[in-house]
């Protein structure tokens, strides 16, 4: 007999019938009744199997052990559940060693611990809820420009170029570490390398979009970016996942609408299609928050959060606008705020988050930010000191989003890029699309980890990513 998913079964107003269920087991006791749960929903399907059941394979019935039950999906005579299924046959198809079962040893395993066992985490209900939501974004990513005519372009993981100008970046090479070949200056000599010069692994495809929007107007990249930055807070990964649209002939305020929509759609497609699993985590994010002091507690819980977003009209200000409502706010007044204030700082999140969770009470998307703080690619305004540049600012998280109308202009661009010391031979191609049919174009940057940890209320970035990447932490 065919399978059939656990969560076909619990959204089938009808009972009486046939099923095959696989699965593993969440819990069994009394020798009869069996949660079973495979993956494909939060929820639990009771098995029920007869008293007269082998006692051999009854032993076998242990937590995380996996299963196959043929048997009939009749009206529960117990609580909690609206069916379950008979078991006529059961067959063990994986054993579980109870008492080796890393998640059979701790009740409550700690985030922490997780971690540690990030093989077996998607088994818990936390993890299955947070990488559920996390597909279900990712889809919903992919449908949203779809269905708008973007064309997905793939930008390449390993580049000789770095679109930020960080230089914190993972280098590619073939060369041997004990005896590299060296020029007469002492320095390594790329050409014997395997691409025959320095390379790269990416952190961002953003460069590499644009020539793409030269050809289709609307393009968007979604894939692995790297930055080898040594930090170890909850918001950083060494490897995470990046979406960046790029669109000719759209100005800062076309990117600005764009990107609001584009939030607005995919918190809402989890929303519709992940309601269960974001139930699920707003019971456990609200449990969390009540072991923290009054002060510390979140005005807002998950669910609340996140409609706080979608019937919100985002805020619009200016950096400069931000900066004065920052400099008389009481907050600042009476130094609540760790870092100081002053036109020409790069806001932290405790300034972001101000702006939005007190003051406007709503998302806020911040433009005009200081050139001096800025990427050389980011067009310039009138005023000598500014970019259109774009922030959006998300309750809970500070910035989200980050984006810009790009220099179109040849003359503006290359001066900015001798400014910033980026070498202008080397970024050629880039240069040749400001000479062969420039337009004004825009585009931005969303942190897809970002987006999951907003989503489903996690706190620490390394636990909405599968297996992460972070200083001293390759496992898996």
């Amino acid at each position: 007999m065919k399978r059939t998913k656990i969560k076909e079964i619990l959204a089938n107003e009808a009972s009486d019938y046939k099923v095959n269920v696989k699965g593993w087991v969440r819990s069994f006791r009394n020798n009869q009744f069996i949660a079973l749960n495979d993956g494909s929903c939060i929820g639990n399907i009771q098995v029920v199997i007869g008293l007269d059941a082998d006692d051999a394979t009854v032993k076998r019935i242990t937590t995380g052990a996996s299963i196959s039950v043929d048997g009939t999906v009749i009206a529960s005579q117990g609580k909690g559940q609206r069916v379950e299924v008979k078991a006529d046959t059961l067959t063990i198809l994986g054993d579980c060693d109870t008492e080796q079962f890393p998640l059979q040893l701790k009740n409550k395993p700690s985030l922490e611990y997780l971690r540690e066992i990030a093989h077996l985490r998607f088994r818990t209900n936390t993890f299955g809820a947070v990488f559920r939501v996390r597909h279900t974004l990712a889809y919903a990513i992919h449908k949203f420009f779809n269905d708008r005519g973007f064309v997905y372009l793939h930008t390449p993981i390993v580049t000789a170029s770095d679109a930020e100008g960080a230089g914190e970046m993972f280098k590619v090479t073939t060369l041997p570490f004990d005896n590299a070949p060296h020029n007469e200056d002492g320095t390594i000599n790329f050409k014997e390398d395997f691409f025959g010069r320095a390379t790269n692994l990416t952190v961002s495809g953003q460069l590499e979009a644009e020539l793409g929007a030269m050809a289709f107007s609307e393009v968007y990249t979604f894939g692995p970016t790297f930055r080898a930055e040594n930090s170890n807070t909850a918001r950083h990964l060494a490897e995470f996942w990046m979406i960046e649209p790029e669109v000719a002939f759209n100005d800062i305020i076309d990117n600005m609408d764009l990107a609001e929509d584009f939030i607005r759609y995919i918190i809402g497609y989890a929303m519709e299609h992940n309601r269960e699993d974001l139930e699920f985590l707003a019971t456990r994010l609200a449990d969390e928050e009540k072991q923290k002091p009054m002060n510390e507690r979140s005005e807002l819980g998950l669910i609340e959060k996140l409609d706080f977003v979608l019937n919100n009209k985002f805020e619009r200000i200016t950096y400069t606008e931000a900066i004065q409502i920052l400099l008389d706010s009481p907050a600042y007044k009476k130094k609540k705020f760790q870092y100081d204030v002053s036109w020409g700082i790069d806001m932290q999140s405790e300034h972001e988050r101000y702006l939005v969770e007190k003051h406007f009470k709503k998302p806020v998307i911040v433009t005009g930010y200081p050139k001096d703080i800025k990427a050389f690619y980011m067009r310039q305004n009138d005023d000598g000191k500014t970019v259109a540049a774009m922030d959006i600012l998300a309750p809970g998280i500070g910035e989200i989003v980050g984006g810009s109308q790009r220099e179109e202009r040849l003359d503006k661009l290359t001066q900015r890029m001798q400014e910033m010391h980026i070498p202008t031979d080397e970024m050629y191609w880039y240069l040749d699309t400001r000479k062969f049919g420039t337009v004004p174009h825009a585009g931005f940057g969303l942190g897809f980890e970002r987006m999951v940890l907003f989503v489903t209320g996690m706190t620490n970035i390394r636990d909405v990513i599968p297996f992460p990447r972070t200083p001293k932490n390759a496992e898996f």
